[in-house]
Order: structure tokens, then sequence, then C-alpha cells
């Protein structure tokens, strides 16, 4: 199976590019199944429903998020319609499973593709983050579950440590841990010994001519005076940042691990 993994979708440029581009990556790469990080599609901050449908709609087949997500409120009735009807795209759209268990919304799916079970897992790290339960315990909990033998994850954090070490303890047990949340694309893709391919971050797919994805004019100003601002997502410079992991279908073993960065 190829499995490509689309890092942070920033605002509308990041959505315009993947709308472009997607379909010829899945012909080049024969891409079988297409997984996103959507948190930022939203002018940069959260994610709506309309939004998360219309990512659906371009091909993407679950969508991950992290800390934004709750920055757009009526996502949290998006998430709750699913409740109600499991097959609802919604379902495929999650939250860090290590956030409240009482809060809205799910950190696993379960879904298959031509025939081949697979999982993703959205976990979100503690350093320098907000508080969530311990991602090393939870997806301990969660792996404890899972039925299929490609595990795809996201580990949403911003220490390099804390993903690195999030990578070792979890080699040989899933099919990939892809770093996301610094919108910063990181250059040591590996297939780690015992079979799970690894990025510290897979970088952002949205507009580079700016702070991570915000006009750099009014970052700049912030760290000059320290007052409050109001951050609006830039538009120069769009680039797709994404990885594609090779992986045996029978074992969940990754056999190869590419990164991607297109204009």
């Amino acid at each position: 199976m190829n499995i490509l993994f689309i890092g942070d979708i920033f605002g509308r440029p990041g959505r315009i590019i993947v709308k472009e581009r997607l379909p010829e990556i899945v012909k080049k790469h024969s891409i079988d199944l297409v997984i996103a990080n959507g948190e930022n599609s939203a002018a940069g901050f959260g994610i709506t429903p309309a939004l998360a449908e219309e990512l659906f709609d371009l091909g993407i087949d679950v969508m991950t998020t992290g800390n934004h997500v709750w920055d757009k409120r009526e996502i949290i009735e998006y998430f709750q319609m699913a409740d109600d009807n499991p097959h609802s795209p919604a379902r495929r759209l999650l939250r860090p499973a290590n956030f409240p268990a009482s809060l809205p919304g799910w950190g696993v799916y379960e879904g298959s593709k031509n025939g081949v079970g697979y999982a993703v897992l959205d976990l979100q790290g503690r350093v320098f983050m907000g508080s969530s339960d311990d991602p090393f315990r939870v997806v301990d909990q969660l792996l404890a579950k899972v039925t299929a033998k490609i595990v795809f994850v996201d580990f949403h954090a911003e220490a390099t440590s804390e993903k690195i070490a999030f990578g070792w303890y979890l080699d040989g047990r899933v099919t990939a841990v892809v770093g996301t949340h610094t919108h910063i694309p990181t250059a040591d893709e590996i297939v780690l010994p015992k079979g799970t391919a690894y990025i510290t971050d897979v970088g952002m797919t949205g507009p580079y001519d700016s702070v991570i994805g915000v006009k750099k004019e009014l970052v700049v100003e912030k760290f000059l005076k320290g007052m409050p601002a109001r951050f609006e997502a830039a538009t120069g410079d769009v680039r797709l940042c994404a990885v594609v992991v090779q992986c045996d279908d029978k074992t969940g073993r990754a056999t190869r691990m590419e990164r991607l960065m297109l204009k």
C-alpha cells in the first residue's frame, strides 16, 4: 500500500494547492490512501464543517487535527453528527486521542481501502503544548484495540525530542509516525530498524512567504511591540509538503518513505 500524508493545510492557499496537485500526486505515486492534517484550513485557524467536506471531496480519506481543532466552534456539532451516523464523513475527521474523553470526536479511525484494513491515530504532544493525557500511555491503549496491520500515526507536537522519542517508542508497532504542528519541514525521513517510517515534521501545505503561514509583518510587529495582534493568513510562495509511505499490507511494516515539496 502507498500512503500519502499531506502536512498542515493552511488557509485558502493550502486548500487550493491541494485541489490543484493532489490528482497528479495520486497518479504519479500510485497512492492508495490519502491522509492530511486539516486543523488550519479555515484561514489558518481551525476547520469548519464545510471545509472538512470540501477537503474530503478532493479525495482525502482521513483528516487529523491538533491544538487548533476547536478554533471554529461549529466543528463541535459536526463531530456530534457522527454519534448518530457512524458512516458520516465527520467520523473521518479526528481530534487528538489524548484529549479528555468527554470532549466530542474521536482520536482513531479504522477503515479499509481496496480491501486492505488500516487505522489512523491522532495524538498530541505535551512539551510546550496545552494540557493533555500522556500520549505514550494513550497510544498503548489504542494499539491494544486496533485490529489493522497498517497503522498511521500523526503526532502533533512542538518539541523535536518528544517527537523523536515517540517514533522510537513505536518502532515496529506502527507503520508510520509523522510529526505535524511546527509548519517547518524537516529532512530526517527514515524507516526505523523495526519497520516504522518516521519524520519529525512533514511541514505546512500553504504560504511559505510568511511566518509559519501568517503574514510576516504582523508577526514581526508582535515580536517588536509585544501587543495583541490579529493574525491573517499569508498568500505568497505556496507549497504542498507531504510524505509518501510505502508499506507491506500484510505485515504493516514500512519499506520506504519519500518527502515531497511541490509548488
